[in-house]
C-alpha cells in the first residue's frame, strides 16, 4: 500500500454529556491522529474522499453512508441485550430499535469490539467471526494521572467534601443498569463514609427507572452527594478527590471511567460480571450484592495494607492498556482491512 489512508470518523457520541462512548471516541481519534505517517483523519465538517469510513455511533445517516466506495467499519460499544435497563421505551419501539442496531452492524464490512465478550453474541447475530476484531479502549495518561495532595485538598474543598473523609466514587449515567440503587444501599450501611456520584440523566425522562432515581437524587442520604454531569476535562480532579471507584453495574461494555480511575491509582470495586474477566483479569475487587460490596468498602477504609494491594492492582490495569500497545493495534488494523476489502470495493488502489 502506497500513500496514507484517509479515514473518515463518524460519530455523535460527544453530543450527549456524560457518556463513556464520547470519551472513547475522543481518545481513539486523538490516538489515531498521532499516527500521521500512516493516516489522515477527517471529522465532521471536513470535506474530501476517504478510503475508510469508521462509524462510531449507529445513526441512520451514518448507516446510509456505508457503500462500496470505501471500507466500512463499525465500532460496537454495545450489543442489543446491554440496552436493557438503560432506556425506557414501549416494547414494540424497543424491539424495532434493537432490530435496527443489529441490521446496522451486519451492514458494515468490519466490526471492532471494545470487549472480547461481545464476539460470541455478534457471531450468533450473523456477523462472520473473521470480520470482528477486538481493540480495547485507551486513556491518555496526560489527561488522567495522580495530582499532588495540595491540589487534591483544594478540589475536595470546591465540592464540599471533608478533607478527612473516605470517599467512594460512583460515576456514569444515573440509570437502573448502573446499579445506582445498590450504590445507595451500600451508602446507607456506611454512614461514616462519603459517597459521591458523578453523572446524571443524559437521556432525561426516557431513562429506565427515572422516577425512582430522580426521587433519590432529590433527597439522598446525608452521606451521599450527586454532583451531576461533570465535563470530562474535570473528571481527573474528581477521581483524585476520591479514595476508590465503586461501580455496581449489572451490565457494562468497557467503562472508560475504570481506565480513567486506575491512572490515579484508585482501587476499583465492581460487580462480579463475566465481561470484566477478559479485560481486567483479576486486577480489581468484586462483590455480588449490597452486603459484599459494603464489606469491601469497609475493608478498604480500615485496612491500609489491603488498600495498598488494591491500588497496586489498578496500576497493573493502567500499565496494560498503554498508549503504545493500543496505537500499534490500530496501525496494524486499518491497513489490513483496507487491503482485505479493496478487491470488492470501488476504490482506487494506493
Amino acid at each position: 500500500m502506497e500513500g496514507k489512508l484517509r479515514i473518515r470518523m463518524l460519530s455523535t457520541a460527544t453530543s450527549v454529556s456524560g457518556q463513556g462512548v464520547g470519551s472513547a471516541y475522543m481518545e481513539q481519534v486523538a490516538l489515531v491522529r498521532e499516527q500521521s505517517d500512516l493516516f489522515d483523519i477527517l471529522e465532521k465538517g471536513q470535506k474530501g474522499k476517504a478510503d475508510i469510513y469508521h462509524v462510531h455511533t449507529v445513526n441512520p445517516t451514518f448507516r446510509l453512508r456505508m457503500d462500496k466506495r470505501h471500507v466500512n467499519i463499525i465500532y460496537v460499544h454495545f450489543i442489543p441485550s446491554t440496552l436493557d435497563g438503560s432506556l425506557k421505551f414501549p416494547k414494540p419501539i424497543f424491539a424495532v430499535f434493537k432490530k435496527y442496531v443489529i441490521g446496522t452492524y451486519r451492514k458494515a464490512d468490519e466490526v471492532v469490539v471494545v470487549n472480547p465478550s461481545f464476539i460470541p453474541p455478534l457471531v450468533e447475530l450473523g456477523i462472520p467471526k473473521e470480520n470482528i476484531t477486538y481493540i480495547p479502549n485507551y486513556v491518555s495518561k496526560e489527561k488522567f494521572h495522580a495530582l499532588p495532595k495540595e491540589e487534591v485538598a483544594k478540589i475536595r474543598e470546591s465540592y464540599g467534601i471533608p478533607q478527612d473523609a473516605f470517599v467512594v466514587l460512583g460515576c456514569g449515567q444515573v440509570q437502573t443498569r448502573k446499579g445506582v440503587l445498590d450504590y445507595i444501599e451500600v451508602a446507607k450501611k456506611n454512614p461514616d463514609i462519603t459517597f459521591v456520584w458523578a453523572g446524571g440523566f443524559s437521556f432525561g425522562k426516557i431513562t429506565d427507572g427515572y422516577e425512582e432515581l430522580k426521587a433519590i437524587m432529590d433527597n439522598p442520604p446525608a452521606n451521599v452527594k450527586f454532583i451531576g454531569i461533570v465535563e470530562r476535562s474535570k473528571m481527573n480532579e474528581v477521581f483524585n478527590a476520591s479514595d476508590m471507584l465503586f461501580m455496581p453495574s449489572f451490565s457494562e461494555l468497557f467503562p472508560m471511567s475504570i481506565l480513567e480511575a486506575v491512572n490515579s491509582s484508585k482501587p476499583v470495586l465492581l460487580r462480579d460480571l463475566d465481561l470484566y474477566k477478559d479485560i481486567l483479569f483479576d486486577w480489581y475487587l468484586t462483590g455480588t450484592d449490597v452486603e459484599t460490596f459494603s464489606a469491601q468498602v469497609r475493608k478498604l477504609k480500615e485496612d491500609p495494607s489491603y488498600y495498598a494491594e488494591a491500588a497496586a492492582k489498578s496500576d497493573k490495569i493502567a500499565d496494560f492498556y498503554s498508549k503504545e500497545h493500543v496505537a500499534a493495534l490500530w496501525r496494524e488494523y486499518y491497513p489490513r482491512v483496507y487491503e482485505k476489502w479493496l478487491p470488492k470495493k470501488k476504490i482506487a488502489k494506493k
